[in-house]
């Protein structure tokens, strides 16, 4: 009886740890260099560019350690040390400035920014700010590839599907992966990619590039 109790108390434990971690949900990435390129286009911009990112979480459903998140959305603003993604080159330490929900109360704040830096991994070891700002991110799930982030006053991101105009040279491949993991994701052009806000020592406004990624998360 005993070991059916002690049996009984891990799965209990397993179920409840496992339960604390279903989330779900949309994401955003720009960076400062194309991501979905032609080998001659990105040794044109490494080393020279592309160690900027936005990275932003919208949750559709579930929670992180316990706490619901669903409708709200987290943000991180990444200034790295090269190119994020070049294998040649170690673009740590980075530094990152959180953009925060405010319609999180205490609680989702620090989950969301928990979340955030679980899912950002060494990109987020870093924070330099964290700003509560008004959130919207939302994607077109009709529409390939579209997407909007607006972050209060400090970022905007919008993205459309890459078409065949987009088609430069020819040889074009998903030339760097997303900075997360994600469930699924697809390369799409920055029709806007913005950021004006603290924290980082740098802001930038980017136009047209092939350098975002539309996905969704699921953990």
């Amino acid at each position: 009886m005993r070991n059916c109790l002690v049996v009984l108390g891990v799965f209990l434990s397993l179920s409840t740890s496992l339960f604390a971690q279903q989330i779900r949900g949309d994401y955003l990435e720009t960076r400062s260099a194309d991501v979905y390129t032609g080998q001659c286009f990105a040794n044109g911009e490494v080393n020279l560019v592309g160690n900027e990112a936005i990275l932003a979480w919208h949750v559709q459903s579930g929670n992180w350690d316990g706490v619901p998140l669903e409708g709200l959305t987290v943000a991180a603003a990444v200034r790295a040390n090269g190119t994020l993604g070049d294998p040649y080159e170690d673009p740590y330490p980075a530094k990152s400035v959180l953009l925060v929900d405010d319609q999180a109360n205490p609680r989702q704040r620090a989950a969301l920014l928990d979340f955030a830096k679980h899912m950002g991994g060494d990109l987020l070891n870093h924070v330099e700010q964290v700003v509560p700002v008004p959130m919207e991110l939302v994607v077109n799930h009709e529409q390939h590839g579209v997407a909007m982030l607006r972050a209060g006053q400090f970022a905007i991101v919008q993205t459309r599907s890459i078409g065949e105009k987009d088609h430069l040279c020819g040889n074009e491949v998903t030339f760097y992966p997303p900075l997360t993991q994600l469930a699924h994701s697809m390369p799409a052009v920055a029709l806007t990619d913005s950021y004006s806000g603290p924290g980082l020592g740098v802001s930038w406004d980017l136009h047209g590039k092939r350098s975002a990624f539309v996905g969704a998360f699921a953990r």
